[in-house]
């Protein structure tokens, strides 16, 4: 056996082995987390006047970050710094996320779960690694690995969860090193999961029309859309951000702030709007019902408001689910205009709006597969290559680097938002 041979099987039985425990460890304890926000859902859902705890949840998790030494814990970005800069996250950031996500569901903030879980897994991947004692570079495969195996044991979507931590770091470079950990530890956590009675969200759809003309100027139409409103909502974050961390520095009255918006938007949605909680929670009952076709026109708007007014606080989760729910109402909401298949158009929505916010197009196909089926596939492939170009340099994490433009054959090696809206060194941004 020659020596690259014999490299390639250490390779294989060293990651195989460590995907092997990451999935193991990090599934089950994805899986907890996954209960533990599903129990916080059903809570509020059950009792809404939890809601009105809003204020005292936010101070809790802002004493939890102080308590902790988190205060200037950057979320996802910090671990996409840890595999790109060899930045740390520190061994403390999973306990904080854990506690202070299921906090917000507790009280029906409008925040997610699989940005939540990228933090977890990546903060438990680089536990691992130094318990394993690995270098520099293999730590960064750790991180990945750790950050599939929880995003899949909370998500249920092991082909989308491998993919994504590999995809999303460097926009149009794929760290192939990670392939087979990433898989392996993504399957065995969302094994792990199922196996305690948590399963992923499904949305079948079943009837669709034949990809013709008119259907593929449609979609296009409608990609085009939705590429303006990632470009948006990304600004609305970004500035949001540094707008409330200027005028409220203190970090109490920040928390205290974003609560009470949340109750005050509550509270006007059910005198005035849809008279339920709709827009309260991380948001698959929204998906639910815009696949159903009745979902409120204007319920994409609403979510994010409501996302808004809880990130801008101290609430956290992140912002994936309710991006995906963005995503949904707006297709369900496009789909009745022009009338077209509302499930179909609520899985469109969903394909293209998460390419656009995250810059991930192979994630994004991947996941609606897992979600929707493969019906629509022509329609989702079409979606998220249209937004994800034309959505530029925008999304969610500033810290996400483009080493290639994404119009042009040529090396660009840039950073998103942070250049285009000269965000300076130190300001809040999005936090996931």
């Amino acid at each position: 056996m020659n020596e690259s041979a014999k490299s390639n099987l250490l390779y294989f039985v060293k990651w195989t082995l460590y995907a092997i425990v990451t999935g193991l460890l990090v599934g089950f304890i994805g899986m907890l987390f996954r209960k533990g926000v599903d129990f916080g859902t059903a809570n509020w859902n059950a009792h809404p006047q939890f809601l009105l705890l809003a204020p005292f949840s936010a101070m809790l998790i802002v004493g939890l970050e102080k308590l902790l030494h988190e205060e200037k814990n950057g979320g996802t970005n910090t671990v996409i710094d840890s595999i790109t800069e060899g930045k740390h996250i520190t061994v403390q950031t999973a306990p904080l996320i854990f506690l202070s996500t299921v906090l917000s569901h507790l009280v029906g903030a409008s925040v997610g779960r699989e940005g939540a879980a990228l933090m977890i897994g990546g903060s438990l991947g680089e536990a691992l690694s130094k318990a394993f004692r690995m270098d520099e570079k293999d730590k960064r495969i750790a991180i990945m690995c750790g950050m599939s195996a929880c995003f899949a044991a909370i998500f249920g979507t092991p082909l989308a969860a491998a993919i994504f931590p590999m995809e999303m770091i460097s926009i149009g470079i794929m760290y192939y090193a990670a392939l087979i950990p990433c898989l392996f530890a993504a399957f065995i956590a969302a094994h792990v999961s199922v196996r305690f009675g948590v399963y992923g969200e499904a949305f079948p759809v079943t009837e669709v029309p034949a990809f013709n003309l008119r259907g593929a100027v449609m979609v296009i139409f409608f990609a085009v859309l939705c590429a303006v409103l990632a470009m948006a909502f990304s600004i609305l974050l970004y500035r949001g951000h540094r707008y409330t961390a200027e005028r409220f520095p203190n970090p109490w009255m920040r928390g205290v702030v974003g609560a009470v918006a949340l109750l005050c938007l509550t509270a006007l949605n059910q005198q005035f709007f849809t008279h339920a909680l709709d827009f309260n929670g991380g948001g698959f009952a929204l998906i639910e019902k815009a696949y159903r076709g009745e979902a409120a026109w204007y319920s994409f708007l609403f979510k994010m408001i409501f996302t808004c007014a809880c990130l801008f606080g101290s609430f956290k989760g992140g912002e994936i689910v309710p991006t995906l729910t963005i995503g949904a109402c707006f297709g369900a909401a496009f789909a009745g205009w022009f009338g077209l298949p509302v499930p179909l158009y609520t899985g469109i929505g969903v394909a293209a709006f998460f390419a656009g916010m995250t810059n991930s197009p192979f994630t994004s196909l991947l996941m609606t597969f897992e979600i929707f089926g493969f019906a629509g596939m022509p329609y989702y492939a079409f979606a998220i290559a249209v937004c994800f170009t034309l959505s530029g340099y925008y999304g969610l994490y500033t810290s996400q680097k483009f080493p290639y433009s994404k119009t042009q054959a040529m090396f660009i090696n840039r950073k998103g938002p942070r250049k285009l809206w000269n965000i300076p060194e130190g300001t809040a941004e999005t936090k996931e």
